[in-house]
């Protein structure tokens, strides 16, 4: 058996000193898409897919130049109707799913990485997951975070849980969009509800919503519009057994959106895939606090 390779130390260079372009917008699919890059071009591509509604600043930015300090191209971007990317009015986005998807290969198109380790959280999992099926040859590998298979599975999976469901039934009410405050509580509130208890913080959440209300160019269709995709004529078949890209698992053991058996269920159909689970860490990019667990799982991952 070969052995797995150590990964360079994530602080050989301090996070600090890694190189980082200012986001800026790109061509990509025919459509102006917001990116930042941290690390040497010339470094493996790592390319952060964020979730439904989230922008790419849920991807930490010290988080992206720790991973970029082991000796990786990391790539994080806004996708469509959030942050600084193009935007559909709310509630009427002009796009699909699959549009997603091939945004994600028109951005390594633009970047001149022919393939990618991808990393994707929640609905970006289920993008991570389809481009892996429906363009294998741009994928190096998969990382999924707190995400659900995209395709059936042979077990029923647990649904939400309780306090979840009951939120579904009686959603709270929209703010005013208009009302910087009002969003900034909206957004705080909903991160809590997703969040584990213990790696909930109010602070840095806070402060995070306000720095997305202050870059997202029409909030309201950020907070709308993937929530009410057109339909696909040809939809992308995800079968974890055709998921070909080595594959690791990140999954929180609080995920109160979908409860950890998820994670497990994308571990056993994916062929050789690993799980590793994140004690008391719910549905959320990944906190700092298990930062050095997530770091030295994904360089090692992608060292190949």
């Amino acid at each position: 058996m070969t052995p797995t390779p150590t990964p360079p130390p994530t602080d050989a260079v301090s996070a600090g000193d890694v190189p980082r372009s200012a986001a800026h917008q790109v061509e990509a699919n025919g459509v102006r898409l917001c990116v930042q890059t941290f690390g040497s071009p010339t470094d493996p591509a790592v390319l952060l897919i964020s979730g439904a509604t989230s922008s790419m600043d849920g991807w930490d930015e010290e988080f992206c130049a720790r991973l970029a300090a082991g000796g990786r191209r990391v790539v994080r971007y806004d996708q469509r109707d959030t942050g600084g990317s193009v935007t559909s009015p709310a509630g009427a986005p002009d796009y699909t799913f699959n549009d997603l998807i091939a945004d994600a290969v028109g951005l390594l198109d633009t970047l001149g990485a022919d393939r990618a380790h991808l990393m994707g959280i929640s609905m970006g999992g289920a993008l991570a997951q389809s481009l892996a099926v429906a363009r294998p040859e741009r994928v190096a590998t998969l990382t999924l975070v707190s995400t659900s298979p995209a395709g059936p599975t042979e077990s029923e999976l647990p649904p939400p849980s309780e306090r979840m469901r009951a939120s579904f039934a009686d959603p709270a009410p929209e703010p005013d969009w208009s009302d910087r405050a009002a969003v900034i509580e909206y957004l705080v509130e909903g991160e809590r509800l997703f969040a584990g208890p213990s790696s909930f913080d109010e602070a840095a959440v806070r402060e995070l919503a306000g720095r997305i209300v202050d870059r997202s160019t029409d909030i309201e269709a950020a907070m709308k519009n993937h929530w009410v995709l057109g339909e696909d004529e040809k939809p992308v078949t995800v079968r974890l057994a055709d998921v070909a890209a080595p594959t690791l698992v990140l999954h929180g053991s609080e995920d109160p959106l979908f409860p950890l058996d998820h994670g497990r269920a994308l571990a056993e159909g994916i062929p050789g895939a690993r799980l590793v689970a994140l004690d008391g860490v719910g549905h959320q990019p990944p906190p700092p606090q298990v930062w050095d667990t997530v770091i030295s799982a994904v360089l090692r991952h992608t060292d190949r």
